[in-house]
């Protein structure tokens, strides 16, 4: 059924003006995406004390600090690093020929898709919209993005800031409700990137369905911590404890739950109260932690919590403060004894609570993250190579670090991406650039062949020949 609201209306011919100015310019020189790079970078750091205050605004407090590095730094390397290597990724790659083809020739040739959608979620608004841009616009796309209703102000300045730096017909933003959003999935975009959650990432996908959009889903999931037998104890839970508490957990790659060796649960509680004092003091009033994004988010994280310690958990508040409601000012809270089957260990958190397990051997727990849906990113606090090997091998995740937490997504030259329920595809640096690009395989024949010799009438000739290829 066709959806005759005003914006969707609005979003199918922005569409096409963005169709038909990619045919009329299908392939952007290297000078041309460079310029657009260099003019988003600008627009984003000139800007970015106002988009700071905008999502402090949104959040009702988040740190400036914490939003220039968490998200402009990151945009900022992202963008040097696509100017320093793009020019070489748009290259025609040589691919090798197999000896009953040559002197065929084989090249995989870059080529910009058209017209891309972008689905932004409301955790880190400009990061999440700049970074797969800046992976379209290297690979010579247009784009439209849809900015998440949950950061109004940020969102706002954002669009008004796109359309001072680009014309309408190469990138756009949209802003609206979860309506506008559904058939913003549904549109015939030649390549759909959507982060979010995986509830929704369902959603998405059967909405791009109709059209065969290929979709790339950046979701989330329950992200495993270890902590191996012999790890350096109290720099894993600091390290463990900045990566929760960064946007007060709210991070897609945030830990999600932490494997601890049986019997450390309460050296870990003691030491991850300490580390909050030093990183947090005078919590009640401290403006270096965030608040939760919306009173329904802060409501759905006390019940997770209220859920559990109902059914035999004990909440282990780690600062001197409790959850407040009008300030929507959520405290690290760690977790023990919560029952598998609790809300709490079933869904992806999004927030400062944190499960604390205890596991008896390195098989304990693997087995345990093993018989769970695939996270986005795991993270091994061990020294010893026989363990560091024996996590990565053999456990699977969108991503790894080892001793460390969220710094991979940090590493332009890694891609970022889920795996199974936590996601498909991938972005940034070179991938990013494959992602929204076709890598078109071109054979080219040589003038003298053998093609021939193998062509119907098929007999004694084609069956020797048959005979000798098989050998060979």
């Amino acid at each position: 059924m066709k959806n005759d609201l005003p914006e969707v209306v609005a979003l199918e011919a922005l569409l096409r003006d963005q169709r038909h100015a990619y045919l009329r310019a299908p392939y952007p020189s290297w000078e041309a995406r460079a310029d657009h790079l260099k003019a988003l970078r600008k627009v984003m750091l000139d800007n970015r004390d106002a988009l700071a205050d905008a999502m402090n605004a949104d959040f009702g407090n988040r740190a400036k600090q914490e939003v220039l590095l968490a998200e402009f730094l990151l945009i900022k390397g992202e963008i040097d690093a696509a100017l320093r290597h793009g020019k070489r990724w748009m290259k025609a790659q040589r691919r090798s020929t197999n000896k009953w083809l040559m002197p065929a020739r084989a090249k995989v040739v870059p080529q910009p898709l058209g017209v891309v959608g972008i689905i932004v979620p409301w955790n880190y608004p400009v990061l999440l919209a700049v970074g797969p841009l800046i992976s379209a616009l290297t690979a010579g796309n247009r784009a439209i993005i849809k900015m998440s209703e949950l950061t109004p102000r940020t969102s706002a300045l954002f669009e008004q800031l796109i359309a001072q730096t680009f014309s309408r017909d190469h990138v756009a933003v949209v802003n609206g409700d979860a309506a506008l959003a559904a058939a913003f999935s549904a549109q015939p975009f030649d390549h759909l990137l959507f982060t979010g959650s995986t509830k929704v990432g369902h959603e998405v996908m059967r909405a791009a369905a109709e059209h065969l959009t290929p979709v790339t889903l950046e979701l989330g999931g329950k992200s495993p911590a270890i902590i191996g037998q012999h790890a350096r104890f109290d720099n894993a839970v600091d390290n463990l404890v900045a990566g929760k508490t960064l946007n007060a957990g709210q991070t897609c790659v945030a830990p999600d739950y932490v494997l601890v060796p049986r019997g450390k649960e309460q050296a870990f509680i003691e030491r991850a109260r300490a580390r909050m004092a030093t990183m947090y003091p005078d919590f009640a009033r401290n403006l270096d932690y965030t608040s939760i994004i919306s009173e329904r988010h802060f409501a759905r994280l006390q019940r997770l919590a209220d859920e559990a310690q109902a059914a035999g958990a004990q909440l282990h508040t780690l600062t001197d403060s409790t959850p407040d409601e009008a300030s929507r000012r959520f405290p690290l809270i760690a977790v023990t004894n919560a029952p598998d089957e609790s809300a709490l260990m079933q869904e992806e958190i999004f927030g400062p609570l944190l499960p604390i397990v205890p596991y008896d051997t390195l098989d304990d727990a693997i087995t345990w993250i093993n018989t769970r849906p695939r996270p986005l990113a795991l993270y091994l606090y061990a020294d010893d190579s026989a363990t560091i090997d024996r996590v990565t091998r053999d456990t699977i995740a969108g991503g790894m670090a080892i001793n460390e937490t969220l710094m991979h997504l940090a590493c332009e030259s890694l891609p970022f991406g889920g795996v199974g329920a936590s996601g498909m595809g991938a972005y940034h640096g070179y991938e990013g650039f494959v992602t929204f690009s076709k890598m078109k395989p071109v054979l080219t024949q040589a003038r003298l062949n053998a093609r021939g010799w193998i062509s119907p009438p098929y007999g004694k000739r084609v069956n020797a020949l048959l005979k000798l290829m098989m050998r060979f």
